[in-house]
């Protein structure tokens, strides 16, 4: 079984966390593909170096002195160098750092450095080969990920190499400048990785057992999800849940590559399984529970619009006009609602208004601010009875008032409006009547 392996920076902070990842992965042969984060905080107020390095980059830009801050970085390395007992010099490298931040390199090329440095150590920790990301990850002129280009040569280079560290997060330009995905993109790495090699298993390793039914910060000590379907978890991580870059699913996806979730700090539980699909029935009807705040509702009244050609694409083409994406759009014969991100829409609100009346000539046209989002998504939903019931059940015992529903043709989710005070009640009344009592 061929395994690429990704752990993060919480996985990779100091010599402790070094050594745990050496013995998870010394202990099973399979794997062989390893994909670093920077370093991240060691304790709660400690800095992770990549935000270290941006500071340390933004220094060198305006012509201060740096040298202070990039000693600071160089100790961090050492000290995880020293206490591995290894015998590795970094100095050319934070030469040639010192010199290209002197140059301008940018700041995706500081950005980086945290996980190509962390790849060296990590590569002499483990005596695997280290394979510099900006040799086997490409984007093309425009910034844009190179699927093709990347897959073509980092397959035929991984090919020749038994065992290999792969630094997460950024690729090269065409004219070999560096480049980085969002923040959290050494996960796309591990995933890009795993498609190219056509591993068995892609594992991301990082400081959680895995998936929680819901937000730990609302629901105390909440269960972890054994298994989730690819689909179940871009429903999921849409609405927030964010221990996996959303953009990681897609690579393996296509290869039906499953993703394992795991904890360093907990290298016996199992975490969680992503799959493309299973046989395997959830433990709850619903899989997670996930949602957020921030939105407001268009609310549009008119007699007969259900029988009024184009009255939907006119009403859209408005919104699409101003820039505005909707992010719902549940309707009744005589009335329709698009929900938008308040943030963008609150300062161009009239224009919309303005722009709705001439386009359809509503009867009625109501905004409601303050709404909060609620997904509560699961595959066993689908061959359940009364599901949408028992949520709506739970909510009216919490004394909470519905504002919007929305259910997908798939019967994967139910998405809910609730005023934003709501929010956190609806979620523990919804975790409550499946998870808890389980009726």
């Amino acid at each position: 079984m061929i395994k690429v392996v990704k752990f993060g920076g919480s996985s990779l902070a100091n010599t402790e966390q070094f050594q745990k990842v050496g013995d998870i992965i010394k202990k099973d042969d399979g794997r062989r593909y390893i994909v670093p984060s920077a370093p991240g905080k060691r304790f709660a107020d400690d800095i992770k170096v990549t935000d270290m390095l941006y500071d340390c980059y933004n220094t060198a830009v305006k012509g201060k002195d740096f040298s202070k801050k990039l000693d600071t970085i160089k100790k961090r390395y050492y000290e995880i160098i020293e206490g591995l007992g290894l015998s590795l010099s970094l100095e050319k490298e934070f030469k040639t750092m010192e010199a290209c931040f002197i140059g301008k390199a940018g700041r995706d090329y500081a950005a980086s450095r945290g996980e190509y440095l962390n790849g060296i150590i990590l590569a002499h920790y483990l005596e695997y080969e280290f394979i510099d990301a900006a040799e086997v990850i490409f984007f093309d002129e425009k910034g844009n990920f190179d699927a093709e280009k990347t897959d073509q040569i980092l397959s035929e280079r991984l090919l020749i190499s038994e065992r290999a560290v792969i630094p997460g997060f950024y690729g090269s330009m065409p004219n070999d400048t560096i480049k980085t995905f969002s923040r959290g993109g050494s996960d796309v790495t591990g995933s890009i990785v795993a498609k190219a090699i056509k591993a068995d298993l892609y594992e991301n390793w990082t400081d959680v057992s895995g998936f929680l039914v819901a937000d730990p910060r609302i629901i105390e000590d909440p269960e972890v999800i054994n298994t989730i379907t690819y689909k179940e978890l871009r429903e999921l991580s849409y609405m927030g849940a964010t221990v996996l870059h959303e953009d990681a699913i897609f690579p393996v996806r296509k290869q039906g590559i499953p993703i394992n979730i795991r904890n360093t700090n907990a290298p016996d539980e199992m975490g969680t399984m992503i799959v493309e699909s299973t046989s395997k029935r959830s433990e709850y009807t619903i899989t997670g529970i996930a949602g957020k705040k921030g939105f407001a509702t268009v609310s549009i009244e008119k007699d007969m619009m259900n029988s009024e050609l184009g009255f939907g694409r006119k009403v859209l083409e408005v919104f699409e006009k101003n820039k505005i994406s909707f992010e719902h759009m549940p309707s009744g014969i005589d009335t329709m609602s698009i929900v938008v991100h308040q943030s963008e829409f609150e300062n161009i609100e009239q224009e919309v208004l303005a722009g709705l009346h001439r386009n359809v000539q509503p009867d009625v046209i109501e905004i409601e601010s303050g709404i909060a989002l609620i997904a509560v998504v699961g595959r066993g939903m689908k061959s359940t009875r009364g599901t949408a019931g028992r949520i709506f059940s739970a909510l009216a015992h919490a004394r909470i008032n519905v504002k919007m529903i929305d259910q997908g043709s798939s019967e994967l989710n139910i998405i809910i409006g609730v005023k934003e005070e709501d929010f956190e009640r609806a979620i523990r009344a919804i975790y409550d009547i499946f998870v808890i009592t389980k009726i």
